[in-house]
């Protein structure tokens, strides 16, 4: 998963939690993501300019760290 903003990302299909760890090391839970927003952000050539277009903005989030 190259991506020069994001380290790692988790999706739990459970509580529908994305978990974005950032290079950084900040990391933010995202709520109530649906599974094909979590795929298509897998499968997508940039994960930062679809997290800014497609997540950041339309769903609740926490920092968690």
């Amino acid at each position: 998963m190259p991506s020069s903003v994001i380290a790692h990302m988790i999706y739990s299909a459970d509580t529908r939690t994305l978990r974005i760890i950032f290079v950084s090391g900040m990391v933010y839970d995202y709520k109530d993501v649906p599974e094909a927003v979590y795929l298509a952000m897998k499968s997508s050539g940039s994960k930062g300019i679809y997290l800014n277009k497609h997540i950041k903005g339309h769903y609740d989030f926490e920092k968690v760290k």
